[in-house]
C-alpha cells in the first residue's frame, strides 16, 4: 500500500495476467516449497507447522440489510504433524455456530471452542479433529461492526442508488469475516460462492468476469495460491469499463468514465513491469474503485487492486498508487513476507519498482520528485520513531502492532535500500537479479533473513568489493538512514523552493508562468517548504492566488488543512470540517485531526465533525480518529493575527494558476 501517516505508511493492491500464460501459471502455483522460517508470527494463533490449509471453499449469503455475511467456509487441509489433532483459526468477533470433518464421506460433528476476546489478534478457535479429516467446515456469521468490512446505505454512495459493502483484510482483519490462518506463512486457493439481493454486482480477489451478469448470484475461483490478507470482497452499484483486454475499471456508474481517463495507462504500466521483472502471473490486473471512505490509498488484492477515489484528480499526477498497487503483483502477492516485521519485503520492494515504472513512463523528472517528497517524509517521520522500529527487519522480542509494522521505514527506507543496491551493481546486475528473486520464490512467504542468503549467493558473492557485511547490516539491522544512501535531487524543485523564499522574503507572489506549470507534486513541496505556522495574512494572500481551501486534491488539502490550522486560519474551518467528513482515507485525514485536538476549538470542531462523519467510516478509520481524540492534550487557542490590509492587496496582485486540477 502507499500512503505514510505518521508511524503508519499504508498502501496495497494487485494485478492480472494475460490469459495466453494463465494456464502455465496456474500449473506453476503448488503448494509452496519449505522455506526455512527464521521467525514466527505472533500476530497469529495458527499452528502452521501442524496443519495448514490447502483450499478454502465458501459459500455465503450477503446480506445489506443485517450487515453480516453468514454461511459456511470449507478447508482442505494438509495435515504435517504426525501428532496434530487440532485446527487452530483466527477470528474476531465472529459467531461460530458449528463446525464438522468429513470422515469416509460423510460430515460427523466436531467439538470446538473459541476463546475469549484479545483486543488485538480476536479470538483463539480451536477445533477438535481426532481423526485428523482432510476436510473441515465451519458454520459462522460475522458481526455487523466486523474490523475488516464497511457497509454503506445508499445515501453514503457516489450513485446514491444502492448500498455498497467492501472488505480490508490486510493486516489481519481477514480473521473477521472468514475465519482462517490470517497469517502470511499460509498461503492457499480458494473458491466462493456468494449470493445477494439481485441489484448488486459483487466482486472478489478471484476470477471476476467484466461481462458477469448481475443476478444476486455469484461463483468465483482463484487457483493461485495467495495469503489471507489477499482475500476480498465487494458489492454495490458497479459497472465495468475495458482499459486493455486484460485490465479494466469496476466503479460505480457516475465515476467510472472518470476513473477510466485517469488510470489509462495502466496496460502500459503492466507492459513495463513484465519487460523488467517477467511476466504478470495473476491473469488480469483490474482496478475496483472504491467510495471516499476507503481508508487507504489502494489495496493490491490479487486480480482486482481496490483504489481510493482520491487519486482521481484530472491530470494523472498521482496514478504512482496505481504503479505502486501494480507492482505488489511481483513483491508482496507472488513472493510475500512471512509476517508483519518483515514489512519492507513487501511495501519496499514494491516501492522500488514502482518508482521503476514511474520513471520508464512518466520520465525521471517525475520520479526524482516522487523520491524527494517520500524521503522527506521519512525523514521527519523517523524522528518520532523508537530506534527498535526504525530498522528494516524488526528485531526479535520488539513488540510491534501488525500495522504498526508498515511503517515509512518499510515503504521508503526499504525502496532507499534497493535504490542503494542499484546504484553498487548497476541495473544491468540488479535487474536481473530481483528478476530472479520473483521467479525463484514464487508463490512464497519469505522472512528478511531468507532475502539475504539468496542475495548473498546469488548477488553480493558473484560481484565482490561492491558492498560490505556492515553496510548490509546497518541498513537492514540499524536505525535511521545510513550515511551512504544515494541522494536524488529535483532542479524543478529548486524552482519551487526559490519561489517559495521568494514570495516569503518579498510577498510577492511568483508569477504564473513560473506556477502555472506545476504539478500536484511541485504545490506539494512548495507547502511542505512553509514553516510550521504562517501569519493568516500570507495564508489569505496564498489561498487568494492558489485556492487551496476547498481543494479538490487531498494531497494538497491534507498539507494546507494542518498548516491553516496550527495558524489559527479559522477562514478554513468550515472547508476541513467538509473535508474530513466526505473524505476516509487515514493518510489525508489523520494529520488533519491531528492538528485540530492541539487546541481546545480545534478540538470541538474535531468532535463535531468526527460525530457526523463516524457512520460512513470504515472501522479502521474510526478507530484510528478515536485514537487521536482520546490521546491528545488541547491546549487554548492561540492568539490570531488579524490580516492586514496591504495583505489582501498583495494578494490580488499576479500570482500562479491555481493547484487545483
Amino acid at each position: 500500500m502507499r500512503v505514510p501517516l505518521l508511524l503508519l505508511s499504508f498502501l496495497v493492491a494487485v494485478a492480472g495476467c494475460r490469459r495466453d500464460a494463465a494456464d502455465s501459471e496456474t500449473a506453476a502455483a503448488p503448494a509452496p516449497r519449505s522455506t526455512a522460517m527464521a521467525d514466527t508470527d505472533e500476530h497469529s494463533y495458527a499452528e502452521p507447522g501442524k496443519v495448514v490449509i490447502d483450499d478454502l471453499a465458501l459459500d455465503l449469503k450477503l446480506d445489506f440489510d443485517s450487515r453480516t455475511l453468514a454461511g459456511t467456509a470449507t478447508y482442505t487441509l494438509q495435515w504435517k504433524d504426525e501428532g496434530a489433532t487440532q485446527l487452530v483459526l483466527d477470528s474476531r468477533d465472529l459467531a461460530i455456530e458449528k463446525a464438522e470433518g468429513e470422515v469416509d464421506g460423510t460430515w460427523q460433528p466436531l467439538q470446538f471452542a473459541l476463546a475469549d476476546k484479545d483486543p488485538t489478534l480476536g479470538s483463539k478457535l480451536t477445533i477438535e479433529a481426532p481423526q485428523r479429516p482432510s476436510k473441515v467446515r465451519v458454520n459462522y456469521r460475522t458481526s455487523p461492526e466486523a474490523s475488516g468490512l464497511q457497509w454503506l446505505t445508499a445515501e453514503m454512495t457516489e450513485g446514491g442508488q444502492l448500498p455498497f459493502m467492501f472488505s480490508q483484510s490486510q493486516q489481519i482483519h481477514a480473521r473477521s469475516w472468514v475465519p482462517l490462518q490470517d497469517t502470511p506463512q499460509v498461503r492457499y486457493t480458494y473458491s466462493a460462492h456468494v449470493a445477494t439481493r439481485p441489484d448488486v454486482m459483487v466482486l472478489m480477489s478471484a476470477d471476476n468476469d467484466p461481462a458477469a451478469a448481475r443476478d444476486g448470484d455469484y461463483t468465483f475461483s482463484m487457483p493461485q495460491r495467495i495469503p489471507s490478507y489477499l482475500m476480498a470482497i465487494a458489492a454495490g452499484d458497479l459497472v465495468f469499463k475495458p482499459i486493455s483486454s486484460r485490465s479494466g475499471v469496476w466503479a460505480e456508474p457516475s465515476m467510472v468514465d472518470r476513473a477510466t481517463a485517469e488510470f489509462a495507462d495502466t496496460e502500459k504500466m503492466i507492459a513495463t513491469t513484465e519487460a523488467l521483472y517477467g511476466p504478470y502471473r495473476w491473469e488480469r490486473y483490474d482496478l475496483l474503485v472504491l467510495p471516499p471512505s476507503f481508508p487507504f490509498g489502494g489495496m493490491e488484492n490479487p486480480r482486482l487492486s481496490f483504489i481510493t477515489p482520491t487519486v482521481i484528480v484530472g491530470d494523472k499526477s498521482l496514478v504512482s498508487l496505481i504503479a505502486h498497487e501494480l507492482a505488489h503483483s511481483w513483491s508482496g502477492n507472488l513472493v510475500t513476507f512471512s509476517s508483519a516485521k518483515h514489512g519492507w519485503l513487501n511495501e519496499g520492494v514494491t516501492s522500488y519498482v514502482e518508482n521503476r515504472i514511474v520513471e520508464a513512463l512518466y520520465g525521471e523528472e517525475f520520479s526524482d520528485m516522487e523520491y524527494v517528497i517520500a524521503r522527506n517524509g521519512l525523514r521527519e517521520g523517523i524522528k518520532a520513531m523508537p530506534e527498535a522500529v526504525q530498522s528494516l527487519a524488526v528485531k526479535p522480542g520488539t513488540e510491534l502492532d501488525a500495522d504498526d509494522a508498515l511503517s515509512a521505514v518499510s515503504y521508503d527506507k526499504g525502496a532507499w535500500f534497493l535504490q542503494f543496491l542499484e546504484e553498487r551493481f548497476g541495473r544491468e546486475v540488479f535487474d536481473p537479479f530481483l528478476r530472479g528473486y520473483f521467479d525463484h520464490f514464487a508463490f512464497q512467504s519469505i522472512p528478511t533473513e531468507t532475502f539475504l542468503k539468496y542475495a548473498k549467493d546469488n548477488l553480493f558473492d558473484k560481484h565482490p568489493g561492491k558492498v560490505s557485511d556492515a553496510e548490509i547490516r546497518e541498513w537492514v539491522y540499524g536505525p535511521g538512514i545510513p550515511a551512504n544512501a544515494p541522494q536524488v535531487l529535483s532542479p524543478r524543485f529548486g524552482i519551487v523552493d526559490s519561489a517559495r523564499l521568494g514570495w516569503r522574503g518579498s510577498k510577492q507572489l511568483p508569477p504564473s508562468s513560473i506556477t502555472g506549470p506545476w504539478t500536484t507534486q511541485e504545490w506539494l513541496h512548495f507547502l511542505e517548504g512553509m514553516p510550521d505556522t504562517l501569519p493568516v495574512a500570507e495564508l489569505e494572500q496564498l489561498d487568494s492566488a492558489y485556492h487551496f481551501t476547498g481543494t479538490a486534491n487531498g494531497e494538497i488539502a491534507m498539507r494546507w488543512y494542518p498548516l491553516a490550522i496550527r495558524s489559527g486560519y479559522a477562514q478554513a474551518n468550515e472547508a476541513i470540517s467538509t473535508f474530513v467528513q466526505k473524505i476516509g482515507r487515514r493518510k489525508l485525514i489523520i494529520p488533519v485531526y491531528e492538528a485540530l485536538v492541539k487546541t481546545e476549538p480545534g478540538m470541538a470542531l474535531a468532535k463535531d465533525a468526527f460525530a457526523k462523519a463516524r457512520p460512513g467510516y470504515h472501522p479502521i478509520t474510526t478507530a484510528s480518529v478515536e485514537k487521536v481524540i482520546a490521546e491528545a492534550k488541547p491546549v487554548p487557542a492561540p492568539v490570531l493575527v488579524p490580516a492586514s490590509e496591504e495583505a489582501r492587496d498583495a494578494a490580488a496582485g499576479e500570482g500562479g494558476a491555481s493547484p487545483n486540477p
